[in-house]
């Protein structure tokens, strides 16, 4: 009997030890006691549009989870305050003025968002290629663009009579209007959550500028950044820029 219980006793050390020296991961309760997040049996971190697949599971999560949409917000937008002088594009360059909002409880920084487009607008592959246009941000009440961001169900309010069903951006006058959906999400035609946001912004505020929708020039070539490619890319590929 003495025996039997020691070979017991010797068993259950070395289990321990074993699970000890491979670095057993939680249970599930043992992971709440923890405050660790413990994801179900079959559980997959689904990336968004344009997240790298390779790193660790806390970046992809981070990334994957860092915009959350508000399918209805409240329809009052806040302007981002400051203002940023235009870059110097040249002699001849023409200033703009662009005065960033966000729509209340929409998940992003408003500074962020703000540095976002502006760095677009001013990047030499933008709309002031060559020397032609440069941006200044202003919270002004005049400004010569609006670029706001807003929840699906507003945009599609603000985007009408064109039937933009909350998921694709718009333009009406002088607002170059980015639905929140596609901020976040990007689309299956863009493998870059960056790059689609770097056409989204171009795309939109050429709208405002007064250029109109391109057609794919031919198999294999970028497309215009006025194609709409939010839809459709292929059978060109994807770009950003009005001048790439």
């Amino acid at each position: 009997m003495a025996t039997a219980l020691l070979v017991v006793a010797l068993l259950v050390g070395g289990w321990a030890i074993g699970r000890a020296l491979l670095g057993a991961q939680p249970d599930s309760a043992a992971a709440a006691r923890a405050g660790l997040a413990a994801d179900p049996p079959g559980a997959r971190e689904t990336p968004a549009a344009g997240t790298p697949t390779s790193g660790s599971t806390a970046s992809l999560r981070k990334a994957a989870t860092a915009m959350r949409v508000v399918q209805h917000g409240p329809g009052t937008f806040t302007v981002v305050p400051g203002k940023v002088a235009a870059p110097d594009n040249g002699p001849t360059a023409k200033q703009l003025t662009v005065r960033v909002e966000v729509e209340n409880g929409t998940d992003v920084d408003l500074q962020a968002f703000a540095q976002q487009v502006m760095a677009t607008l001013n990047d030499p592959r933008s709309w002031g290629h060559g020397g032609t246009l440069t941006f200044a941000r202003t919270d002004a009440a005049k400004a010569d663009i609006r670029v706001m961001l807003a929840s699906p169900d507003t945009s599609e309010r603000m985007c009408k009579p064109l039937q933009t069903h909350g998921t694709e951006s718009c333009n009406i006058g002088n607002k170059a209007i980015i639905t929140s959906y596609r901020w976040a999400k990007g689309t299956r035609e863009f493998s870059s959550l960056a790059v689609y946001r770097e056409y989204v912004v171009n795309h939109e505020v050429g709208h405002v500028l007064g250029h109109h929708h391109e057609q794919c020039p031919g198999k294999g070539k970028l497309a215009p950044v006025m194609q709409q490619q939010t839809i459709k890319v292929a059978p060109c590929r994807p770009n950003g820029w009005p001048f790439p």
